[in-house]
């Protein structure tokens, strides 16, 4: 049986999660959200298709289900610290 799944956010990364543990891979497909996507200091943000992909990769941090697990924040903090967006 073939399962599509459509996922946005954190709840969608733990129902893709849930079904990947349970379907063989080439049974899912998961078709995410692209509705939140932007563009900050030139590079394009997807923070759907980045949970998604970060919790099925098992890099998602744990505290807040979104990002990745020990992220520094460095490079973003540089930035502010020279006055940038």
């Amino acid at each position: 049986m073939k399962i599509v799944a459509l996922a946005g956010g954190v709840g969608g990364a733990k129902l893709a999660h849930g079904l990947a543990q349970i379907l063989p891979s080439e049974d899912l497909t998961i078709i995410v959200n692209t509705g939140d996507d932007f563009e900050h200091l030139g590079l394009k943000v997807c923070p759907d298709l980045d949970t998604i992909c970060y919790t099925l990769a098992g890099f998602a941090n744990p505290d807040t289900g979104w990002g990745i697990a020990n992220d520094s924040w460095n490079a973003i903090n540089s930035i502010e610290n020279l006055g940038g967006p």
